[in-house]
């Protein structure tokens, strides 16, 4: 019985469906159910219920509340409400930040003064920092850091500027070097031919290169080398052959000025024979065993 009565109220609810169709009354696409938005209520008497519960009833020195509007526009002459305000307008929004403020503090200080409240800071008044001397050394040290890299950097970018310059400097000279060669080739092709009489190339060479010389008077002069390159002759040699070079010759091997024989045989002021002994001891000394043979010979 159950299950014939849910058939009927099912088929009567797709005949109704139907019937609406065809009406015109229902319209293809999802049927959603939306729900009814909760009604808002302005409960002014629980409001005020609430706030008699947590209001206290302290001085106003206690409570430094002040509730005022703007203060009024030296310029128009007149307060701005907040509908004149355009909220999508920043400078008007905060104009009249700015003006409310002023307004309690007008109000506001007068009454400080009738308390006997100070409104200004002593001049012996020490506030203490809200970050500790550890936290400021690491920021000082992290600013130090990023300083002496920003400096690095602009040490680094100036090398650079210098070795790029130095650079083409170098490439202007050689450039201007190797036309200078050209021109000079040019001209002695000129004469070897024939066709020029001139020999002003060689003068140009002649004084640029005096041009170059003067300037410094400790350069080097076409006479000779240098002092450092003679320091160098002089220590190292001049480059030429070195193995042997301490050998004897003929005419060393000939010569015999320099020769001495008491210097050669120890027999030196103050020096004596193998003992090294020298003076009237030297003279003195036994003879040896063959001597002291033939000695003993002698004797017989």
């Amino acid at each position: 019985s159950d299950s014939g009565s849910d058939s009927e109220d099912s088929s009567l609810s797709d005949s109704e469906l139907q019937e609406a169709f065809a009406r015109g009354a229902l319209k293809p696409g999802l049927n959603v159910v939306l729900e009814e938005r909760p009604k808002r209520r302005n409960d002014t008497d629980g409001l005020k219920q609430c706030l008699a519960e947590f209001r206290q009833q302290l001085t106003w020195v206690e409570r430094l509340d002040v509730t005022l509007g703007p203060v009024t526009d030296p310029v128009s002459q007149s307060a701005s409400t907040s509908d004149a305000v355009d909220p999508e307008n920043d400078f008007q929004r905060e104009m009249s930040f700015y003006r409310q403020a002023q307004a309690a503090v007008l109000e506001a200080l007068p009454r400080l003064r009738k308390l006997h409240v100070p409104t200004r800071r002593p001049d012996d008044y020490f506030a203490e920092m809200a970050k500790s001397d550890q936290q400021m050394q690491k920021i000082r040290q992290k600013l130090k850091s990023k300083q002496e890299a920003m400096e690095r950097s602009e040490k680094a970018k100036q090398l650079r500027a210098m070795r790029k310059y130095g650079k083409k400097v170098q490439v202007e000279i050689l450039q201007k070097r190797q036309k200078e060669k050209k021109n000079m080739l040019n001209a002695v092709k000129k004469y070897q031919k024939g066709l020029s009489d001139k020999l002003d190339f060689l003068d140009e060479e002649q004084t640029s290169s005096q041009g170059n010389k003067k300037g410094n008077a400790s350069q080097r002069t076409k006479k000779g080398p240098n002092a450092k390159r003679r320091y160098k002759n002089q220590k190292f040699g001049f480059g030429g052959k070195k193995k042997g070079s301490k050998w004897n010759t003929k005419e060393s091997f000939n010569d015999v000025s320099s020769f001495q024989s008491k210097v050669a045989h120890n027999k030196g002021p103050g020096k004596g024979g193998r003992g090294g002994k020298g003076g009237k001891k030297a003279l003195n000394k036994r003879p040896g065993k063959r001597a002291r043979q033939k000695m003993k010979n002698r004797a017989r």
